[in-house]
């Protein structure tokens, strides 16, 4: 799986999960650029991404990530492995 094919799917995750179907993600995207990601959206959204993609992110993953490309590359290592 490549980038190709997940940022699509992210953008769908992030979609729902804020109730907002004009978000469209991209490598550089944090939490500042989207109202209403929070501490606690946050985990709403890594357990969405996690059922979408059917993976679990480790602990050290989710706290070192820091924009979706950090994400989206550790979602398309986990598919190469």
């Amino acid at each position: 799986m490549d980038t190709k094919t997940i940022y699509p799917r992210l953008n769908k995750v992030f979609q729902d999960v804020f109730d907002d179907d004009t978000i469209t993600v991209n490598p550089k995207t944090t939490a500042d650029d989207i109202d209403d990601w929070d501490s606690l959206e946050h985990i709403t959204l890594i357990n969405a991404v996690e059922r979408e993609f059917k993976m679990k992110f480790k602990m050290g993953e989710i706290s070192s990530m820091k924009n979706v490309g950090e994400m989206a590359n550790i979602i398309a290592a986990r598919a190469k492995a």
